[in-house]
């Protein structure tokens, strides 16, 4: 028997195990194709929906954070939550927010700068064309409290709030459907019931608070209350003069609101880094939850490696059989049907993270204002959690080879 043991084949090196899941995966193309594919698959789903996830909570912090720097909100109504709802935006209040209450907010040592915001619909007509357009009255600081830029011409002048010249300033979408080729600086325009004389025009800059500044007509706050009978702000922007002030912008602006309120607060500050983290929070939260039901594609995948693998172990008996009566040890055979199972992961991951990747891109192509790129700890997991769960499902089918008499194995060829 000692003659018999020392006979025996030393352990299997790493080239031949790899050489021999190698021929193994490639003796059943069909199998080992769609095997390679279900792992493909998952991990590629990793991929994509991560990137959509995680580029939908960067395309929203980019949008808040073009909107301008050091943003405080305040809205006329209050919210009881303490927190950003979307919903707050237009709320009723039993007092108005008017342009006195906005004047006296200028008296707030960490506010740099403030604009007064009133907006409706009205309709703006020139040479027989007519076209509803977002009207939005405020005043000349509007433009840098929203990083707003010019293109032609120039903004609203800066003169008494409750006075206002007959002067707009239109977006760039405007400029192109009424003028076309033509100039559109100087030119009268009739908006509503008034008649107004464009001095600027709004670069491009799309869709910001709700507004999209392309579509948008700006005229004098004073101007924009007689034209739609209202006295009442839409909401204030204001400025701190740095981010560490914002919380000290925010707390004097509420008091000074509830000083003028009559000691009622009676209306919401809502802060740029507030919506920020909240948007952020849940957008990661949502990042999260679709990398985890992508992974369950991955767990089918490594279910659907160890089935395959079981079917492997019954087709090869005989080819097990014959490696145990030359010497395969059972440890040899568990490392050669890991070493496979290991290696089909593998490749389906490389694939998935191929397929993942040109999947994000083409998103990113249809849609080029999206940053639809895939976290790395997104990519990192996917991957090891194809391999994980090849080699994971792998071992049954392993131990079961390992465990086969060579008699019996031989038996049945």
């Amino acid at each position: 028997m000692s003659a018999i043991r020392r006979s025996r084949h030393p352990p299997m090196r790493a080239p031949d195990l790899i050489r021999f899941a190698r021929d193994a995966a490639m003796g059943n193309l069909l199998r080992t194709a769609l095997l390679v594919l279900s792992v493909a698959i998952g991990v590629a789903a990793v991929v994509v929906l991560t990137a959509l996830g995680d580029g939908a909570r960067r395309y929203v912090v980019n949008e808040f954070s073009s909107l301008g720097s050091n943003l405080v909100i305040v809205l006329p109504g209050r919210s009881e939550t303490g927190g950003f709802n979307p919903a707050n935006a237009i709320t009723s209040t039993p007092r108005d927010l008017t342009i006195n209450d906005a004047q006296a907010l200028l008296r707030g040592t960490a506010i740099r700068r403030l604009a007064p915001l009133l907006v409706g619909t009205s309709e703006i007509s020139v040479d027989g064309k007519l076209r509803e357009v977002m009207v939005a009255g405020t005043t000349t600081q509007f433009i840098q409290v929203r990083n707003l830029a010019i293109a032609q011409g120039r903004f609203l002048p800066d003169e008494d709030w409750e006075r206002g010249s007959a002067e707009a300033v239109i977006g760039a979408t405007i400029r192109d459907e009424l003028f076309g080729p033509e100039p559109a600086l100087g030119k009268l325009v009739r908006i509503g019931d008034r008649r107004f004389r464009i001095v600027g025009v709004l670069k491009a800059s799309g869709q910001g608070l709700g507004m999209n500044s392309d579509e948008l007509v700006i005229v004098p706050v004073a101007l924009a209350q007689a034209m739609f009978n209202s006295n009442t702000l839409f909401r204030i922007l204001i400025e701190s003069r740095s981010r560490e002030d914002i919380p000290a912008a925010k707390a004097q602006a509420e008091e000074i609101i509830k000083q003028r309120h009559d000691g009622e607060l009676d209306v919401t500050v809502i802060t740029q880094d507030a919506m920020l983290a909240t948007f952020d929070r849940l957008l990661g939260v949502m990042t999260m939850g679709v990398a985890g039901i992508a992974a369950i594609s991955l767990a089918v995948a490594g279910i659907l490696v160890m089935n395959v693998m079981l079917v492997s172990v019954a087709q090869r008996t005989a080819e097990i059989g014959l490696l145990k009566a030359l010497g395969a040890t059972g440890s040899a055979i568990r490392l050669t049907f890991l070493a496979e199972a290991a290696m089909l992961s593998l490749a389906g991951a490389v694939v998935g993270f191929v397929l993942g990747h040109a999947g994000a891109a083409l998103i990113r192509h249809l849609y080029p204002t999206f940053p639809a790129y895939p976290p790395a700890w997104a990519v990192l997991a996917g991957l090891a959690t194809a391999l994980a769960s090849g080699i994971l499902f792998g071992v049954t089918p392993a131990r079961r080879a390992a465990a086969l008499d060579p008699i019996q194995a031989l038996s049945k060829r």
